[in-house]
């Protein structure tokens, strides 16, 4: 079943009036409308006669965007012969999702968008649209990209680097001054927010509706961040913020953020490192000839072994080398000879023979994170660096729609 128009629509007014041309589709001046009225239901903003301007601009803005998107999937659709757009089911269980968030109903979400004046139809052909470009794109680009490993253990390097700084958990809603009209009018469109939000519009909600960021469709959440991680104007203001406050709109190269700091932690004053270990047993006074013939061995070992998990296996082979897990410890709690080379080396590096009072050893680096932070892992920065990549990807896309459309706005 292909998707169709919900059975229930709102009488719509004898005097509507073209709003906008999207290439030959026909935004009215009653889509207009409603749509104003569901960004209004959904962001918890009061109106006034100074947002107005700024909740119709970005209503028109959102129709046109989601015109283009249709346009694009329809044309997908036709030629590949099989359905991209959601259907009236699928956008009904985006539904029941959106109003169990919330603690709702289906059935109660749309009948308090009612008794508000918008119509059924108005959410359904904006999740409609939005989900459908989403599982598009993902489906388009997600399985075609590639994050290499060198990415992911940079990421993963410079996130060990920066553990011993401050970190924050921040809420953020970007606006794009190329989709926005540019800066001054990004600047004045985030201005109105920080006014709204300051006076009680939830964050999150703001956030799903008129941010640009990759974040939009978690209410802004990016979690727990370190400098580094956004751009120099956003640190600059991190470090002036308390928990619990909102920052004024930061201007960067592409557009304004607004930031809310949810909570900040000192950076950690120890790292945490897993380590495993090949080692041949020699007593302090151990002649140097039997010294050598060790260390010999055990650069052989080393060579044969690829990483952590074959470490063991690797080594059971050779006699007179045993394996060990030493498991996970702060860096200062190591033997000093072990704890230089912890230090420096990264995740799946081996160490060069390390001689002790007991032995020689080559440790090898499993696993490193900042004490009292949580650890991130591998699976962890992959995934969001493609999420980073897809909303780019999707943006790319949209802003190539915009460049090739006829648009007249009225």
């Amino acid at each position: 079943m292909r998707a169709s128009t919900p059975a229930y629509t709102m009488s719509r007014p004898m005097s509507e009036s073209v709003a906008a041309i999207v290439n030959d589709d026909i935004i009215s001046t009653y889509d207009l409308a409603q749509r104003m009225r569901l960004l209004i239901a959904t962001t918890g903003i009061q109106p006034t006669q100074e947002n107005l301007p700024e909740f119709q601009q970005q209503a028109l803005l959102s129709l046109i965007d989601e015109h283009l998107e249709l346009q694009e999937l329809k044309r997908v659709e036709k030629d590949q012969k099989f359905p991209i757009i959601l259907n009236d089911q699928e956008v009904r269980d985006e539904i029941t999702d959106m109003a169990s968030n919330n603690k709702m109903t289906a059935d109660q979400l749309l009948a308090s968008l009612k008794s508000q004046g918008i119509a059924e139809d108005t959410l359904f052909q904006q999740i409609r649209a939005s989900r459908s470009w989403e599982h598009w794109i993902s489906g388009r680009y997600g399985s075609r990209l590639r994050i290499g490993e060198d990415q992911i253990q940079a990421t993963k390097a410079r996130l060990v680097a920066a553990a011993s700084k401050p970190q924050y958990d921040v809420s953020e809603v970007f606006i794009d001054a190329g989709r926005a009209g540019g800066m001054d009018a990004a600047n004045k469109g985030a201005a109105q927010l920080v006014a709204q939000l300051q006076q009680g519009a939830p964050f999150a909600a703001v956030a799903r509706q008129f941010s640009s960021s990759s974040t939009a469709a978690a209410g802004g959440d990016a979690g727990w961040i370190s400098p580094g991680e956004m751009p120099p104007q956003v640190d600059t203001a991190l470090e002036q913020l308390r928990p619990g406050q909102l920052s004024q709109p930061i201007p960067v190269k592409d557009g304004v953020y607004i930031i809310y700091l949810r909570d900040k932690r000192a950076g950690a004053g120890q790292t945490l490192v897993s380590l495993k270990q090949a080692a041949i047993a020699l007593p302090a006074d151990a002649p140097a000839a039997d010294v050598e013939a060790a260390r010999t061995k055990l650069i052989a070992v080393r060579s044969q072994i690829k990483d952590c998990a074959t470490l063991e296996a690797t080594v059971r082979n050779t006699p007179g080398v045993i394996a060990g897990d030493l498991g996970e410890a702060e860096t200062s709690d190591l033997l000093p000879e072990f704890a230089e080379a912890a230090k420096t080396l990264q995740p799946g590096q081996l160490s060069q023979p390390i001689r002790t009072k007991v032995g020689l050893h080559v440790l090898a680096v499993c696993g490193k994170r900042a004490a009292g932070a949580a650890q991130i892992d591998h699976d962890q920065i992959e995934n969001r660096l493609k999420g980073q990549q897809l909303s780019m990807i999707s943006r790319r896309a949209l802003r190539d729609l915009h460049s090739t459309a006829t648009i007249e706005q009225r």
